[in-house]
């Protein structure tokens, strides 16, 4: 099994000051976790830079000039109470998606079977025309844009199990049945968007879990509603909006998940992606902001990735 993992110093330059939940210590954490001996044959990737053209995929020239327009010479700006923008930020949210795509063209070349983008700033609350949620871009749906454009798949499967609903990811593709949105998150929690009756072109599966839930709910849920799901839908490419604030040790959420939750579900969709789409996973950093569950997270997530 070749397992990517991208990762940047530059993804520490997006500067989120004191007390932000969203910090750099996140990914300082998570590469730390990945020089254990257990992940020795790990191919880690320095993330290219990507594009503008491939931010715009998904997101309007107005839009990106906005962003850029707003970035500081020195301190920060914000976007709103939660995103905000500093010096180093353009840079690490370039990097991000220049992860995203490089990892698709490694992944549908054949050149890995899988790989996860260890990236900041996160992406999927951003919508085409607004950055929030601390997300400027939304890099998961670049990543699926870039698949569809460059390599001409059809059909993408797309499981958000973040804490948080992804409502941007879902926004882009409301109305495009080629692409399907999966998502398991606390509601009522923020953003407030998230629930069943949201169903795109019956594409959209939203699926929230109540304060309180651990392992046994969130399995289940995913066993009767989302794996069936993706089965009928039988992708070509899966994608993997890998937030780990379900934890139960994260202060900005109240479901209950171990680490051995994310690594079983991890097992499980890379069943489905075997039947499916080659094996083809491309899993990205959201959220998760207690570092040490964090860290151990996303250890059992890309151990299941490896294979070990």
């Amino acid at each position: 099994m070749t397992t990517l993992f991208y990762h940047h110093p530059d993804f520490l330059s997006h500067d989120t000051g004191v007390n932000h939940p969203e910090c750099a210590d996140r990914l300082r954490l998570i590469n730390k976790a990945m020089e254990a001996p257990e992940f020795s044959s790990l191919i880690k990737v320095l993330s290219p830079l990507g594009t503008q053209q491939q931010i715009e995929l998904v997101h309007p020239v107005s839009h990106i000039d906005a962003i850029l327009s707003a970035i500081p010479a020195d301190g920060h700006y914000y976007l709103d109470q939660d995103t905000l923008l500093s010096t180093g930020s353009k840079q690490a949210a370039f990097r991000a998606v220049g992860a995203v795509c490089d990892a698709v063209d490694k992944v549908l070349t054949g050149k890995a079977q899988n790989a996860f983008c260890a990236v900041r700033p996160p992406g999927h609350h951003a919508e085409a025309e607004a950055a929030m949620g601390f997300c400027l871009f939304n890099n998961i749906a670049i990543a699926a844009e870039y698949a569809r454009q460059h390599y001409q798949v059809k059909r993408i499967a797309i499981v958000d199990f973040d804490v948080h609903h992804g409502n941007g990811t879902q926004a882009i593709f409301y109305n495009q049945a080629d692409v399907l949105y999966t998502s398991t998150h606390e509601s009522p929690n923020y953003p407030g968007t998230g629930f069943p009756a949201e169903t795109g072109v019956g594409n959209i599966i939203n699926v929230p879990l109540l304060a309180g839930d651990c392992g046994v709910e969130f399995r289940k849920k995913y066993r009767s509603i989302i794996f069936p799901a993706l089965r009928h839908f039988q992708p070509e490419l899966l994608l993997i909006s890998a937030g780990f604030d379900a934890h139960k040790d994260d202060p900005l959420a109240s479901i209950k998940l171990v680490e051995d939750d994310f690594y079983w579900l991890t097992h499980e969709l890379m069943l489905i992606a075997d039947d499916y789409c080659e094996g083809r996973i491309i899993s990205v950093l959201e959220g998760g902001y207690h570092l040490k569950a964090l860290a151990a997270s996303v250890a059992a997530h890309v151990s299941a990735l490896m294979g070990v």
